[in-house]
């Protein structure tokens, strides 16, 4: 008991998560392997430690949509079927650490989920990250329309300056066969009619050939995830992107 109630509390030590600047999906990976023989403590423990890790996240300016794919397909592990080796995180645990960490990090973030529509789920930034992501992984069922969210943002005529789209963009109940570009693109187009500086970050958590809007000094495409996916939005919405802040990047690195 004593040897658990040592390691609880070295997993949940705020200085040590700092000093290792570990981020929530790494902790959220772990939680998810645990077996269910894993004492109660250190359970509490990697919950405890996903909160805390937030604070590694970077914080995003202005007025943020996170709009979160919770469709059926979404149900799929993140590794996709590869045997043994299949992870235990499935896309929709990602999507939704990815929104409730947001939502928490961000004082103007807007969550949308959604599958063939929008679906209503209520999240509130005061609630742990955990409980908020649990909501929106409980809902995994339906088709994909990844336009609904910026649909629903025109019709309302949202002002807004990052969209975040977390999804497997599996979408093919807003199929346009012979149009030249995707019912997001159209959507996309009219958005930026109003809110010329918005820009867009489409995680694709499944990248395959095709993608729902054509990559663009506005519009970053992202295949896969890992942590450093929250860096890599936050320096995509402040413009420190692209070949020019690579380079820069790397010079600057200390050998």
């Amino acid at each position: 008991e004593a040897v658990v109630m040592a390691l609880a509390e070295k997993l949940k030590d705020p200085r040590a998560i700092a000093r290792a600047n570990v981020f929530p999906y790494q902790i959220l990976a772990a939680y998810l392997n645990t077996a269910a023989e894993l004492p109660r403590p250190l359970a509490a423990a990697l919950e405890a430690a996903l909160e805390i890790a937030t604070a590694n996240v970077p914080e995003l300016a202005g007025k943020v949509y996170v709009c979160v794919d919770v469709s059926g397909s979404m149900s799929s592990s993140i590794t996709g079927d590869r045997g043994s080796a299949t992870s235990k995180v499935r896309c929709i645990d990602v999507a939704a650490l990815v929104a409730a960490t947001l939502l928490r990090q961000c004082k103007t973030c807007e969550v949308i989920p959604f599958e063939a529509k929008l679906v209503g789920v209520r999240l509130s930034p005061y609630d742990s990250v955990m409980t908020n992501a649990a909501r929106l992984a409980a809902v995994g069922g339906g088709g994909t329309n990844c336009s609904a969210p910026l649909y629903s943002l025109n019709a309302k005529r949202a002002q807004g300056d990052l969209v975040v789209y977390v999804s497997d963009n599996e979408s093919w109940m807003d199929s346009r066969p012979n149009a030249k570009d995707t019912a997001l693109q159209k959507e996309w187009a009219e958005f930026k009619r109003r809110n010329p500086a918005a820009k867009l970050v489409s995680i694709d958590l499944t990248p395959n050939t095709a993608v729902q809007a054509l990559s663009a000094p506005d519009v970053l495409n992202v295949g896969g995830f890992s942590d450093q996916v929250f860096t890599v939005i936050k320096d995509f919405a402040n413009g420190r992107s692209g070949p020019g802040a690579a380079l820069a990047a790397i010079e600057a690195t200390s050998l």
